[in-house]
Protein backbone atom coordinates (compact mmCIF):
# COMPACT_ATOMS: atom_id res chain seq x y z
CA UNK A 1 0.00 0.00 0.00
CA UNK A 2 2.88 2.37 0.76
CA UNK A 3 4.19 1.79 -2.76
CA UNK A 4 0.83 2.80 -4.19
CA UNK A 5 0.79 5.99 -2.12
CA UNK A 6 4.28 6.78 -3.37
CA UNK A 7 3.21 6.14 -6.94
CA UNK A 8 0.15 8.33 -6.55
CA UNK A 9 2.26 11.06 -4.94
CA UNK A 10 4.76 10.90 -7.78
CA UNK A 11 2.01 11.04 -10.40
CA UNK A 12 0.38 13.96 -8.59
CA UNK A 13 3.69 15.82 -8.51
CA UNK A 14 4.17 15.17 -12.25
CA UNK A 15 0.71 16.56 -12.94
CA UNK A 16 1.43 19.66 -10.85
CA UNK A 17 4.65 20.28 -12.77
CA UNK A 18 2.85 19.77 -16.10
CA UNK A 19 0.08 22.16 -15.05
CA UNK A 20 2.63 24.76 -14.04
CA UNK A 21 4.41 24.53 -17.39
CA UNK A 22 1.11 24.73 -19.25
CA UNK A 23 0.10 27.78 -17.26
CA UNK A 24 3.38 29.51 -18.16
CA UNK A 25 2.96 28.59 -21.81
CA UNK A 26 -0.59 29.94 -21.87
CA UNK A 27 0.60 33.22 -20.34
CA UNK A 28 3.40 33.56 -22.92
CA UNK A 29 0.99 32.83 -25.77
CA UNK A 30 -1.46 35.36 -24.41
CA UNK A 31 1.24 38.03 -24.36
CA UNK A 32 2.31 37.21 -27.92
CA UNK A 33 -1.30 37.30 -29.09
CA UNK A 34 -1.76 40.73 -27.53
CA UNK A 35 1.38 41.95 -29.35
CA UNK A 36 0.09 40.52 -32.62
CA UNK A 37 -3.26 42.26 -32.23
CA UNK A 38 -1.48 45.55 -31.52
CA UNK A 39 0.67 45.12 -34.64
CA UNK A 40 -2.39 44.30 -36.74
CA UNK A 41 -4.20 47.39 -35.46
CA UNK A 42 -1.15 49.53 -36.25
CA UNK A 43 -1.05 48.15 -39.80
CA UNK A 44 -4.80 48.74 -40.21
CA UNK A 45 -4.31 52.39 -39.27
CA UNK A 46 -1.47 52.71 -41.78
CA UNK A 47 -3.63 51.20 -44.53
CA UNK A 48 -6.42 53.65 -43.68
CA UNK A 49 -3.97 56.56 -43.84
CA UNK A 50 -2.61 55.43 -47.20
CA UNK A 51 -6.13 54.91 -48.52
CA UNK A 52 -7.02 58.46 -47.47
CA UNK A 53 -3.90 59.85 -49.16
CA UNK A 54 -4.62 57.97 -52.38
CA UNK A 55 -8.21 59.19 -52.26
CA UNK A 56 -7.04 62.78 -51.80
CA UNK A 57 -4.78 62.52 -54.85
CA UNK A 58 -7.59 61.02 -56.91
CA UNK A 59 -10.05 63.69 -55.72
CA UNK A 60 -7.70 66.49 -56.71
CA UNK A 61 -7.79 65.24 -60.26
CA UNK A 62 -4.05 65.14 -60.42
CA UNK A 63 -1.72 62.31 -60.78
CA UNK A 64 0.91 61.42 -58.29
CA UNK A 65 4.05 63.33 -59.07
CA UNK A 66 6.54 61.25 -60.96
CA UNK A 67 10.05 62.42 -60.30
CA UNK A 68 12.99 61.19 -62.22
CA UNK A 69 15.56 59.23 -60.34
CA UNK A 70 18.72 61.16 -59.46
CA UNK A 71 20.82 59.44 -62.11
CA UNK A 72 18.86 61.06 -64.99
Amino acid sequence: MAETDSSVGSRLEDLEVLTSHQSNTIEELSEELAKAFAAIRHLQLKVEQLTDRIGAVEDSGGKAEATKPPHY
